[in-house]
């Protein structure tokens, strides 16, 4: 049984499948969820339009529009993982909008064991979140927003379980001119009880992103860039299965380069080190009832390569179709060779149901 847990714990400290969020406890807080988020490779914290989706990735997105609107996500995850959410917005007179959201992550069923790898039976683990949030602009036209998500969290794992709260909080600006622009603060707050009763409490998966988007006029799309982990530059990390080229093959004694080839490395360096903050995106609207999503996340696909092996880790895409009352939507993501994920939304308006006279 330990020794089984022992590999799902370390697993979920992962599971955001980045090498920061392998040091973070509540990693699934840092996965995007929503079809459309995921299309757009989690690059949707700056886009304002009518869908109560994008306040999940940012509440200061909430607004007047996502009013009386529920959705609900689910991602095919790799293997038989799945996670998803719920969402709900109302807007609270001249107050606010108020958005209410269950998000979960299921691991699926384990059989226990026990260091005699005697069979102690099936247990279950998931993550949840609880989360409530909150927007209102700030100017008079309506051009500044801003958000604030309590999200109460709790995790078990067979008999280890744990609990926590965290808060988002997110700044936008939007114009007529389809510019937007946001910075969000994601997930601070603190794990109020550790896994295990006397262990210690642990680090959060803390993150400051922004990014901006505009929509190209006469054009029938929107770029969009995101920038994430603000506050920390240096996301690589030392890969074993990467070749080292400072040494020479036939000598195997280091290779001395000159100024340039240094200079040349150090600016290398520099360039990926900046490529794993960012993501780019697009949307091409072909109508009022479908839109085509494409996008590439760079540091998803610095980490999921493997030697040798060129495929498009990193590269998401997707589409958003109306049909009839209902907004479905569809998001493919690439994650490593044989690991991919497959996310299904659906949104619709409760006012679209009233009867009227």
């Amino acid at each position: 049984m330990k020794k089984v847990l022992s590999y799902l714990l370390v697993f979920v400290a992962g599971s955001a499948f980045t090498q920061i969020g392998g040091t973070k406890t509540f990693s699934f807080l840092d996965l995007p969820v929503p079809a459309r988020s995921n299309a757009l490779g989690g690059a949707s914290i700056a886009i304002w339009d009518k869908d109560v989706n994008l306040g999940y990735a940012n509440p200061a997105l909430l607004n007047p529009n996502n009013s009386k609107q529920l959705s609900f996500n689910v991602v095919k995850f790799v293997s038989d993982l799945s996670y998803g959410n719920f969402l709900y917005a109302h807007q609270l007179k001249k107050y606010g909008t108020l958005g209410v959201g269950l998000q979960f992550f299921n691991y699926g069923k384990f059989d226990g064991r026990d260091e005699y790898d005697v069979g102690t039976g099936v247990f279950n683990a998931a993550d949840y979140s609880l989360n409530m949030s909150f927007a209102k602009t700030l100017t008079k036209d309506s051009s500044l927003s801003l958000g604030v998500a309590l999200k109460t969290i709790y995790s078990h794992y067979d008999i280890y379980n744990s609990f926590g709260n965290v808060v988002d909080v997110g700044l936008t600006y939007h114009n007529k001119k389809q510019f937007t622009a946001s910075i969000v603060a994601k997930n601070y707050g603190r794990q109020w009880k550790p896994y295990s009763e006397n262990g210690p409490k642990e680090n959060l998966p803390k993150n400051v992103q922004i990014a901006f988007s505009k929509k190209i006029p006469k054009a029938p799309f929107r770029v969009i860039f995101q920038y994430d982990q603000l506050l920390k530059w240096d996301l690589t990390y030392v890969n074993p299965q990467d070749q080292s080229s400072d040494i020479d093959p036939f000598t195997n004694k280091p290779i001395v380069k000159t100024d340039k080839q240094k200079r040349n490395d150090k600016m290398k360096a520099g360039l990926d080190k900046f490529g794993r903050h960012l993501t780019i995106g697009t949307e091409i609207i072909l109508g009022k009832n479908f839109m085509i999503r494409v996008a590439y996340n760079f540091r998803k696909g610095k980490e999921m390569a493997l030697p040798d092996v060129k495929k498009a880790n990193g590269l998401s895409l997707g589409f958003g179709l109306k049909v009839y009352k209902f907004h479905l939507d569809y998001a493919y993501s690439k994650y490593a060779l044989t690991g991919n994920s497959h996310t299904f939304g659906i949104t619709t308006n409760l006012n679209y149901f009233k009867k009227t006279n």
